[in-house]
């Protein structure tokens, strides 16, 4: 237990993984929407990242058949982190509040 505890916290806390979470919380994106999205990024660490999060079943990488474009959403398992990033969020807020 106390092994999953740590990899799950390695992975969700790796640089730029929740934001990316928390931007396909609000519904599916197209790669250049979350760069935008996302001031900072490189082209590369959003791919990698978005393949981390394929390959650990968080989200899914489809296809829009009219316009031969891809776009990421979350999966169902990827869904269930909506409370988490959402405890995060009023998290900082309390700290935030704290610390005025």
């Amino acid at each position: 237990m106390c092994h999953d505890f740590h990899g799950t916290i390695e992975f969700i806390g790796k640089r730029w993984m929740g934001i990316i979470i928390y931007q396909l919380l609000n519904g599916p994106k197209r790669f250049s929407e979350l760069t935008e999205n996302i001031p900072g990024i490189s082209d590369r660490l959003l791919t990698e990242r978005l393949r981390e999060l394929e390959k650990e079943g968080l989200i899914i990488k489809a296809m829009i058949p009219s316009q031969k474009k891809a776009h990421y959403e979350l999966t169902p398992a990827g869904r269930e982190l909506e409370t988490v990033i959402s405890s995060i969020l009023n998290w900082i807020r309390i700290k935030q509040k704290l610390s005025n």
